[in-house]
This record gives C-alpha cells, structure tokens and sequence, in this order.
C-alpha cells in the first residue's frame, strides 16, 4: 500500500487491532462507535473509517487463517450483531456461506466466540 491513503488505513488498522486486543481479554464485544472513539476518530464519515479498518483486519487475518478480530466490533442498533459488511467481507473470504437473516447470528457467536479466546489469550 504505497498510496497515503493505503498507509493511513494500514496504521488505522494497527490501531483498531490493539485495541480490539484490550476488548478480547474483557471477553465482550464493543460498538462500532465505541471502536471510534477509542481510536479517536473524527468527523466525517467515522463509523465508515472503522468498518474500513475492520475489513482490512478481516483479510489480514484471513490471510494468517486466524479468527476475525473484526468481530468483536457489533452495531449498536443491530442486536448484537456486526454490521453487513462484516457478512459480506467473510463471505468473500470464504469463510461465511450462510444468508443473513437465517444465519447471521449463529455464525456470529461461533466467530465472536473464536475470537474472544484467540484474541483474548494470544492477541495480548
């Protein structure tokens, strides 16, 4: 990633790990906006920014056939579930094959569960 575009996701991503690190050990998921404000993110467009890191997160771990540290990171209004993308992202990564209405939350709380006890032992 040579643009200054791809460098500052990459150091965005950086950040959004370790402190989703901090998050696995606590064994509970956090908000996109709360991921925000950690990461002190400022307008316009934040939550975009953190889905972005995120996604970047999800091929790097995708990449090491490690558990998704992007899901920890749940929507506020979305009853505990991860935002579409996150679907889309591991369905393209081919680690989803399931639809979202029927298997969503099943896949979440296996992947969730996954990455709490890699992330949250390993990740530190």
């Amino acid at each position: 990633m040579a643009t200054a575009e791809g460098q500052r996701l990459q150091k965005l991503s950086s950040l959004a790990r370790a402190a989703l690190k901090t998050v696995a050990a606590k064994g509970e998921p956090v908000t996109y906006r709360d991921l925000a404000a950690t990461l002190e993110l400022s307008p316009p467009n934040t939550i975009r920014q953190v889905t972005d890191a995120l996604e970047y997160l999800m091929h790097e771990d995708a990449a090491e056939s490690v558990p998704f540290i992007a899901a920890l990171v749940i929507g506020r209004a979305r009853n505990g579930l991860p935002g579409p993308g996150f679907f889309e992202t591991a369905r393209a990564l081919g680690r989803f094959d399931g639809n979202l209405e029927n298997d969503a939350a099943a896949y979440h709380a296996k992947v969730l569960a996954e990455a709490v006890r890699y992330w949250g032992t390993n990740g530190a």
